[in-house]
């Protein structure tokens, strides 16, 4: 996984990038193309203005997460977190998905038998 981290309006130090690519390597996931990170500060007026927007970059929709607070790594610890369960819940709904399309295949088949005519595979996929 490619990591890439735009520090806007301030030059990140390297702590806070090793930071991120240790709490990015959390995320356990094969399909991740690219971590896209941004951090950025707010207005001065707000106590909780550091930013961090992680914008993860895999096949179909992208995962995307933008968290704020008082220090930088707090607010990658909160998107990092969060970015798990998105994943999680992407990995299960494509598990979903992957098994109703064996359900429709085995019912296409079983109906095919009972009427003994002849049914392609690519017919059901469709």
């Amino acid at each position: 996984m490619d990591i890439i981290i735009q520090s806007l309006g301030f030059k990140a130090g390297e702590s806070i990038e090793r930071f991120i690519a240790e709490k990015l390597k959390t995320v356990k996931s094969d399909k991740i193309v690219r971590a896209n990170v941004i951090l950025f500060k707010g207005a001065e007026s707000d106590p909780e203005n550091n930013y961090c927007e992680i914008r993860l970059e895999i096949p179909g929709n992208d995962l995307f997460v933008k968290k704020h607070s008082t220090y930088f790594e707090t607010s990658v610890s909160e998107c990092v977190d969060v970015l798990k369960q998105q994943v999680n819940k992407n990995k299960e709904k494509q598990v979903h998905n992957l098994q109703a399309d064996t359900v429709k295949i085995q019912d296409a088949l079983i109906e095919s038998d009972a009427d003994d005519g002849d049914i392609e595979l690519e017919d059901v996929v469709k």
